[in-house]
């Protein structure tokens, strides 16, 4: 909350829920194929901001080449099966609450784990330790997030239960396929909330990623306050 980006002032935290049968067999062989098809090897770590700004690794010799790229790419997340769970905080409209208390990460870490738990309810997982891989962002804020997390694991959330997560933290440079999708979701999410009227083929194919009210039979709508929360709420949203 020290500094807003003005252009895009938001926190997006994105859960990507992998049956890990399907995660090992099918989106890590596809993202590693699809790796050596563009670098010829397997190390380069897929990061959305330097694709978008076109640095590092991601140096494209012309726009058809970049947009065969996003294509692949593209094609990979709609092909993969995975649940969304996301939560974006608008930054401007938290500041005018409780700075101190409201820790963007941590109001979102919060309803992300709650709607976690709910969908594995729904798929008899719950009684099952699920890992959670975070990304690290630095010493202090991970011994921070690790506190919050155990916290609310400890059944401070809405349910006022226990949650069977076990926290793992990822070193940035790690190669881990999930982290990497998580990444590259996560601005697509947040521009649909910052510019909803704007084109976003990239948050269309979210779409039918979210967890969301009525399962399978209602994919692509009902998600809103489900598998995407905005927070502070809008006027207009229901609470479920």
């Amino acid at each position: 909350m020290q500094t807003v980006d003005p252009n895009y002032p938001l926190f997006v935290l994105a859960f990507c829920v992998f049956y890990k049968k399907h995660y090992s067999e099918k989106v890590v062989p596809a993202l590693e194929k699809f790796k050596f098809n563009h670098f010829g090897h397997d190390i380069v770590i897929l990061h959305e901001r330097e694709i978008r700004k076109e640095t590092g690794p991601f140096k494209f010799a012309n726009e058809a080449e970049k947009l065969g790229f996003i294509d692949g790419l593209s094609g990979i997340i709609d092909k993969s099966n995975f649940i969304l769970i996301s939560c974006v905080i608008d930054k401007h409209r938290l500041g005018a609450r409780d700075v101190e208390r409201d820790n963007p990460y941590h109001l979102a870490l919060g309803f992300c784990l709650e709607t976690l738990y709910e969908f594995l309810i729904e798929k008899n997982q719950n009684a099952k330790k699920t890992h959670v891989v975070f990304e690290c962002r630095g010493k202090k804020e991970d011994k921070d997030l690790e506190l919050e997390f155990r916290r609310i694991c400890d059944g401070e959330n809405k349910l006022g239960a226990p949650l069977p997560f076990e926290i793992v933290f990822a070193d940035k440079k790690a190669n881990s396929s999930g982290l990497q999708l998580a990444d590259l979701v996560a601005r697509p999410i947040g521009m649909s909330v910052l510019r909803p009227s704007q084109d976003n083929r990239a948050f269309e194919v979210l779409t039918r990623k979210f967890y969301c009210d009525g399962g399978r039979e209602n994919v692509g709508s009902g998600y809103e306050n489900w598998g995407l929360k905005v927070f502070p709420p809008q006027i207009s949203e229901k609470p479920r």
